[in-house]
């Protein structure tokens, strides 16, 4: 478990990231168009897992936002934005801004994805959303870098997250 702040107020999380070097859960997610995008459609390509409660928030706006600027000029790297929104709010989000090099993902059908990779709140007002969390996957799966991000109003590091990628 993971404990993490609301506005400087305690919460837990059902678990911790996943290790550096160990390879990513499977996962099952939702796309804008309703289907199933599943871990294995990525593989081959380097993955940005930007995880957040709510894309109706600033901070996880501006999280999406930021990396669709930063990561649009990186070769054969795909950013999952995901979150518990229902992929209706997603894809009207991403309309609005005219974002096109995210792919927004929804965990709201079985909320494995949260559970899978510990970022699922077990308390507090946020109880079952996602802690914002960043976790990057190399081409073969494998874990290479994470963030949790202590203070869940606040931005995580998006060039620490990126330039991991240019190392890869």
């Amino acid at each position: 478990m993971a404990i993490v702040t609301l506005k400087g107020h305690p919460i837990n999380t059902i678990g911790s990231l996943p290790a550096k070097g160990s390879e990513a859960p499977s996962f099952s997610l939702t796309k804008k168009d309703l289907s199933t995008s599943t871990f294995s459609d990525y593989k081959g390509k380097k993955i940005v897992l930007n995880i957040f409660p709510s894309v109706d928030t600033g901070t996880c706006a501006q999280s999406v936002r930021q990396f669709n600027e930063k990561a649009s000029v990186l070769a054969n790297t795909k950013v999952l934005c995901i979150s518990k929104d229902l992929p209706f709010a997603q894809n009207r989000f991403c309309g609005a801004e005219g974002l096109e090099n995210v792919e927004m993902l929804s965990d709201f059908r079985d909320g494995n994805f949260g559970k899978a990779f510990g970022v699922e709140f077990i308390d507090g007002p946020l109880m079952s959303l996602h802690s914002r969390s960043v976790v990057v996957l190399d081409e073969e799966g494998k874990v290479i870098y994470t963030e949790q991000v202590a203070e869940t109003v606040d931005e995580p590091n998006y060039d620490a997250a990126l330039e991991v990628l240019m190392d890869a």
